[in-house]
């Protein structure tokens, strides 16, 4: 691609610069939300799973400098961009880049403190038909029952797994959780205020037998706002100035 296919844009408040393509998969609320999410993990070894351009693993890092991050991506260009940015964010001592299948990662990639991941998910048979470009970001080919079992045998003790998802597909998530993480929490994320959940932010740790916790969540919008505003709250998780687990 040429320059012009590409622009460089800043999230967190501009803590976070990033190279993305013009067209295809770009960093979206989902992002910035499951980057939030990662709040409090400030120390220990770390892997975004699909990290596309690197977007939420370089929030992380920058966040939390005692923390060494790992990203895994499966798209070459997406895998090429992300290692630009870890150069132009300036983490480079601290952040790797692995191309490769999350699914089937290497087998000397050792083991995490946590782990988190914004996995496909739209399902083919309700009519979405992303263009090409967006397709391995978009849907669903694989069931998240198979990230859970890979990831739940690669955390140390204690370790958090955390992703985001859509809201109605919490039973298949605790239904893949079971057995293998427990101590969930869930934090359901709305998009207006009255409306019902549309994404939900699901946290789970291993070796824990804590009883799950469903968090109040988050209005992203005033019911009455016009478009692009949102609620204080929204905006400080936006910003990078506030947990989601604080809802």
């Amino acid at each position: 691609m040429s320059n012009g296919e590409f622009t460089e844009d800043a999230i967190f408040n501009g803590r976070v610069i990033v190279r993305q393509p013009k067209r295809g998969y770009r960093i979206n609320l989902d992002t910035v939300l499951l980057a939030a999410a990662m709040h409090g993990v400030d120390n220990g070894r770390v892997i975004e799973l699909g990290c596309g351009v690197g977007a939420a693993l370089l929030a992380v890092a920058k966040a939390s400098p005692k923390v060494s991050c790992v990203g895994i991506e499966r798209d070459a260009a997406y895998a090429a961009l992300a290692r630009e940015n870890i150069a132009l964010n300036g983490v480079g001592d601290r952040v790797e880049l692995i191309e490769g299948d999350a699914l089937h990662p290497p087998a000397e990639i050792g083991v995490f403190d946590a782990v988190f991941f914004n996995p496909p998910y739209d399902d083919p048979s309700e009519g979405r038909t992303p263009s090409d470009d967006k397709r391995a970001a978009h849907v669903e080919e694989r069931p998240i029952e198979d990230w859970i079992k890979v990831w739940s045998n690669k955390m140390s003790s204690g370790a958090s797994l955390t992703l985001i998802h859509r809201a109605h597909r919490v039973g298949d998530i605790l239904a893949a959780l079971d057995g293998r993480l427990g101590g969930v929490e869930i934090v359901p994320i709305r998009p207006h205020v009255g409306a019902g959940a549309s994404r939900i932010v699901v946290r789970a740790r291993k070796g824990s037998r804590a009883p799950l916790v469903l968090w109040g969540g988050y209005d992203l919008h005033p019911a009455d706002a016009s478009e692009g505003k949102y609620t204080p709250e929204a905006e400080a998780i936006l910003r990078g100035d506030a947990s989601i687990w604080a809802a």
